[in-house]
């Protein structure tokens, strides 16, 4: 018994010693943190402040200024581009995760000289600026009818999306026992129920991590949009926000508030899915 209780106190001092020696990870944790958040800070006090307030955008406003909400919600533009913004990610984050997910399971499951020379081809495009090809894009859009709509951003954020979530769907479903398919072969299953019944079920991190990753790119979609969509009752979010910024005056308050309403269906989101991403994450590492 005397031996039981000098070890378990050589431990507990042993894992004491090992917190303080990690005091310098939390320093640099919690300064991380604080990088991250200056933005938001900084972007949420100016929205508190008048068009005439020249203080330091790092200080607090003298007198807190709500006109700049009230503003933008009477306005009413910022609720409709919300929802476009909302229609345009949702549709694109569906038709990726559709299209990725299909296309990954042969490419990951068969292992020939054609899959891997897809595989390297969706790297190759990855490596492509989206903005280096905009006249091109564009011309081919212009030629379909495909400017000033919906489904013409659309295509164009799947298309540029879509190798990204190819490749993460491979390697994730790379990561899954071939046994499994295999099993369900032998009970039976064609390879569409095998994938439907056996493997999709087992998809959820990723499809978690795709979501939050693509739909916050399209979400924030501009370079595109200003293009594609011209008219005013199909402008997005940032298009919007846009609006702000002129040759003549800028209203950095108007902007700003008018960002934090558009950030908050985001965090909702990320809040609902936060557990599902950070599960993708660690079975990323476990792989």
């Amino acid at each position: 018994m005397a031996f039981k209780k000098e070890k378990t106190e050589e431990q507990s001092h042993y894992y004491a010693g090992q917190k303080k020696g990690l005091w310098w990870k939390y320093l640099l944790a919690v300064i991380i943190i604080l990088i991250y958040l200056l933005p938001l800070y900084v972007l949420l006090m100016q929205s508190f402040k008048s068009s005439t307030d020249l203080s330091s955008s790092m200080s607090v406003p003298d007198v807190w200024y709500f006109e700049n909400y009230l503003s933008t919600i009477k306005d009413g533009t910022i609720f409709r581009a919300i929802k476009n913004s909302a229609f345009i990610t949702l549709c694109t984050v569906t038709l990726e995760v559709i299209f990725a997910c299909l296309a990954a399971y042969p490419l990951s499951r068969n292992d020939s000289k054609g899959n891997r020379l897809i595989r390297s081809i969706f790297m190759g495009v990855m490596m492509i600026p989206p903005l280096t090809i905009l006249v091109g894009v564009y011309s081919v859009l212009v030629s379909i009818t495909a400017t000033n709509s919906y489904w013409g951003i659309i295509l164009t954020n799947v298309a540029f999306g879509l190798p990204m979530a190819v490749f993460l769907f491979t390697n994730f479903i790379g990561s899954i026992p071939r046994d499994l398919d295999e099993a369900s072969i032998i009970d039976g299953a064609n390879v569409l129920q095998t994938f439907f019944h056996i493997i999709l079920p087992q998809l959820k991190p990723i499809i978690a991590t795709v979501v939050i990753l693509h739909g916050v790119a399209a979400w924030n979609e501009y370079a595109y949009s200003i293009y594609i969509l011209q008219k005013p009752e199909l402008q997005s979010i940032t298009l919007c926000i846009k609006k702000y910024f002129s040759s003549v005056t800028n209203d950095y308050s108007g902007a700003a508030a008018a960002a934090i309403l558009a950030i908050l269906p985001l965090t909702i989101i990320y809040l609902i899915l936060q557990d599902a991403f950070v599960q993708s994450q660690v079975d990323s590492a476990i792989k």
